[in-house]
């Protein structure tokens, strides 16, 4: 039989990394926590920080939020393809935004995914302060979630901390998540995607070079390169902001391979109106605000123009309304 010491030490070192992770918050008083991914920070989300801040306030601590790095998705089903809605620094931006004190980053690992929900509030407790734990009905945490509501709740009483479970937020009689906004992107509807989400939905990325097609044809893009496992929406034609720094344009948006010419890469061409400049190497931003149709293989060059034309008329009427 293996010696089991080996796994014993990679344990160790593992617990040791999620240790010093928690030791850089540093909090300089007690706290309350929430914890989880907080993709998308979307009104579920929001109305989670809102009663966080609410507890804290009255109860003369400092609101946090623990938040993983990655999904615990990846690491306990890494054959799984899960894409993200908004990345960890802008997470954290809207975290910040929404009031939060502290928001603290942890790496889940296979390490911390042994953990029992004992060790972990206990960690919590420790080198956060952790006084107060505020949880949707549905949260678990701990080896095999064993730390449910009503198990964190017990152990609450035991260990000498308070725990708040926040019924969840609907919309239109929908339970919001962050799986309910990804399934209305991949449908193509920007509405029901900024409804949930309480604000519109961005992407941003690097301007890389194209094919200057949409240049030939009259209408110059910009080519964003997205991150890889950035959730994007259903392909098609959109009318979106776009934003260079602190400048905002009207703009629309193509997603899609381009069948026309016979293209099979997924690309994301924006066309900014009324803008002259180079835009190569810069980072854009654009906002979705309304899908004006799906991607079509048009018989001609000539016919595809003409429908660009029609589409940048059509956004800039709704743009401007």
């Amino acid at each position: 039989m293996p010696s089991s010491a080996p796994l014993a030490a990679h344990y160790l070192r593992g617990k040791m990394l999620i240790e010093e992770e928690l030791d850089r918050a540093a909090p300089q008083r007690e706290t309350a926590l929430t914890i989880g991914v907080f993709d998308g920070v979307h009104l579920g989300h929001q109305h989670l920080v809102q009663k966080l801040r609410q507890k804290a306030a009255e109860e003369n601590l400092l609101s946090g939020v623990v938040t993983f790095r990655h999904h615990p998705r990846l690491v306990l089903y890494p054959e799984v393809k899960l894409t993200y809605l908004t990345s960890l620094s802008e997470r954290i931006r809207l975290l910040q935004g929404l009031g939060v004190e502290l928001v603290v980053t942890l790496s889940f690992t296979l390490e911390l995914a042994q953990l029992s929900a004992r060790e972990f509030v206990s960690l919590l407790q420790r080198h956060l302060k952790m006084s107060a734990l505020v949880i949707g009905p549905d949260f678990a945490l701990g080896r095999g979630r064993g730390g449910d509501a009503s198990a964190l709740q017990a152990l609450g009483q035991e260990l000498k901390f308070m725990v708040e479970v926040v019924p969840v937020k609907e919309w239109q009689g929908e339970v919001v998540s962050s799986t309910a906004v990804r399934l209305a992107l991949s449908q193509g509807d920007p509405r029901k995607v900024s409804q949930l989400l309480g604000r519109r939905f961005r992407l941003a990325g690097q301007v890389v070079k194209g094919d200057e097609r949409g240049r030939m044809l009259g209408f110059p893009t910009a080519n964003i390169a997205p991150d890889l496992e950035q959730a994007l929406p259903a392909d098609g034609v959109y009318a979106t902001r776009a934003f260079l720094g602190e400048a905002g344009y009207k703009a629309v948006t193509n997603i899609g391979i381009r069948p026309t010419f016979g293209g099979s890469q997924r690309l994301i061409e924006v066309h900014l109106l009324d803008f002259e400049g180079e835009l190569h190497g810069q980072e854009l931003e654009i906002e979705l605000v309304e899908r004006l149709r799906g991607e079509i293989r048009f018989a001609s060059a000539e016919e595809l123009k003409a429908q660009i034309a029609r589409d940048v008329e059509e956004a800039r009427a709704l743009l401007s309304s």
